[in-house]
C-alpha cells in the first residue's frame, strides 16, 4: 500500500481549551466554545499551520464525549480550511480510540493524534494492534510517544514498525531523548514532530519536520518564527530567540503545564487562557511567581526587540 501524505512542517498548536462558570456544567465549569473558536482563528492567523484539539492541554480527559466531539468540530469550522485540525484519539483500548478517530474523520479533521493505550501499559502487539485498528478508519495518523503519560515507549525500532501501516505518517517524539530524531529517521521513512518545547530547537537542529506545541497557545507568532529561522539555516537568530522563551517553554515538559500555559496565555493577553477543570487544580503561588516570572522575561524582550 502507498504511504498516506501529509505535510506537517510548520508549528501544530495543541490548543487550550476554554472553560467558563456553569454550575450545571461538570465541576462547574462549562467549555466555551465561543472562546475556544476564536482561540484557534488566532492562532492561524499567527502563522501557525494548524491547531491539535483534544490533547492532554486540551484536557480531553475531563471531557464528556458530547463536549469533546464538539470541540473537533468547532476547531474544523474555525480553521476553516486555512490549516490542518489534528484531533487527538487518545483512549484505553483501540475500540474506543478508533470510534474517536471516526468521528474526527466525519467532522471533518485532517488527520489523528494518537497515543499508544491509555491507563493500561501495553506490550509491543498490543501497541502494533491499537494502530493498526485506529487506521482503518483511514486518516493519517501521527503517533505520539509519551512514556511518562502512558509508560509505553515508542523506540525507535518500534516507531519503524508502526511506520510499515500506510496511515502512520509521523511521530510526535516527547521521550526527551533529542538522539532518537535522527534514529528514527535512519530506520524509517516518517515524519519526525518535536514534540517538547524545551528541546525544540534541538530538535529542528536534529531535522524534525514539524512541531507539535504547547507554548505557542501563548507566543505563536515567535514560534512560528523560531521554526522559521531554523529552517531557513538562521541558526544564531534562532538561538537567541528561542533562549529568551525556554525559562517558560520548560513548564511544557511538567505535571502542571496545562495550568502554566493558561496562566502564560492571560499574562501575555493575546488569548483567553481561564481555569482548568479537575483533576486539574490551581498553580501554588510559588509556581505561579514562577511561570509569571518566565513569561515576563519573553514578553520584556519581546518588547525590546521593538523599540
Amino acid at each position: 500500500m502507498t504511504k498516506q501524505e501529509l505535510d506537517l512542517g510548520g508549528v501544530i498548536v495543541a490548543t487550550t481549551l476554554a472553560f467558563k462558570a456553569d454550575s450545571s456544567a461538570p465541576a462547574g465549569l462549562a467549555v466555551d466554545y465561543d472562546r475556544f473558536a476564536a482561540h484557534c482563528d488566532w492562532l492561524i492567523n499567527n502563522g501557525c499551520r494548524g491547531v491539535g484539539p483534544n490533547g492532554s492541554l486540551g484536557e480531553y480527559s475531563s471531557l464528556t464525549d458530547q463536549e469533546r466531539r464538539k470541540v473537533v468540530q468547532v476547531a474544523v469550522e474555525a480553521v476553516g480550511g486555512r490549516g490542518l485540525v489534528v484531533a487527538g484519539v487518545h483512549a484505553v483500548g483501540w475500540h474506543q480510540a478508533r470510534q474517536w478517530a471516526g468521528y474526527a474523520k466525519a467532522d471533518g479533521a485532517d488527520a489523528v493524534l494518537l497515543l499508544p493505550p491509555t491507563i493500561y501499559r501495553a506490550n509491543e502487539p498490543e501497541v502494533i494492534e491499537h494502530y493498526q485498528r485506529v487506521a482503518e478508519v483511514g486518516l493519517p495518523i501521527m503517533a505520539y510517544n509519551n512514556p511518562f503519560d502512558t509508560k509505553v515507549d515508542l523506540t525507535p525500532p518500534m516507531i519503524a514498525r508502526l511506520a510499515e501501516i500506510p496511515e502512520v505518517v509521523a511521530v510526535k517524539e516527547f521521550s526527551g531523548d533529542i538522539r532518537r530524531v535522527l534514529e528514527i529517521k535512519e530506520l524509517c521513512d516518517i515524519d519526525v514532530i518535536a514534540g517538547a518545547d524545551d528541546l525544540l530547537f534541538e530538535a529542528l537542529v536534529a531535522g524534525a519536520d514539524g512541531w507539535f506545541a504547547g507554548y505557542p497557545n501563548a507566543f505563536p507568532r515567535e514560534a512560528v518564527e523560531i521554526y522559521d529561522l531554523v529552517k531557513a539555516g538562521k541558526i544564531p537568530e534562532a538561538l537567541e530567540l528561542y533562549t529568551q522563551l525556554v525559562t517558560v517553554f520548560r513548564w511544557d515538559s511538567r505535571t502542571e503545564f496545562v495550568q502554566a500555559i493558561k496562566l502564560s496565555m492571560d499574562i501575555a493577553g493575546g488569548s483567553y487562557g481561564g481555569p482548568t477543570r479537575p483533576p486539574r487544580g490551581p498553580l501554588s503561588a510559588e509556581q505561579q511567581a514562577c511561570v509569571r516570572a518566565g513569561t515576563m522575561k519573553a514578553l520584556d524582550y519581546l518588547a525590546s526587540r521593538s523599540l
